[in-house]
């Protein structure tokens, strides 16, 4: 997730020539707002161990998505990043899923190892 929001802010400060050049251009206001949104993603992308880190990045794809306000490109890529996100969070809910239920090939292949054991055991 930490490497995703750095692309992230990346991608959002590759689009500020764009939003420079296409329309209105950039004022102070859409300036700051591209600018922090950037700030903040980068910043966000070292609280990815905190509990609520999942609740702040859904709160900057929405304050991406809100971009739509300064330049339709970047609202455009914020739809785009939301889903990548909810796709994150999918596979997120998944992985979790299959951790409980003893699925993954790590726990699979430990299981195996174990039972490798149980049957080697001296004194059958």
């Amino acid at each position: 997730m930490a490497g995703t929001l750095i692309l992230q802010a990346i991608v959002v400060l590759l689009a500020l020539p764009v939003v420079w050049r296409v329309g209105d251009g950039i004022t102070w206001l859409s300036g700051g707002y591209i600018l922090g949104l950037a700030v903040l993603m980068i910043l966000g992308s070292g609280l990815q161990r905190r509990p609520w880190a999942l609740r702040f990045d859904f709160a900057l794809q929405a304050l991406m998505v809100g971009t739509f306000f300064f330049s339709i490109a970047l609202g455009v890529l914020g739809l785009i990043f939301l889903a990548v996100w909810a796709y994150i969070l999918y596979l997120r809910n998944d992985i979790r899923k299959r951790m409980a239920a003893g699925l993954l090939p790590a726990q699979q292949r430990a299981r195996a190892d174990e039972r490798a054991e149980e049957n080697d055991a001296p004194g059958q």
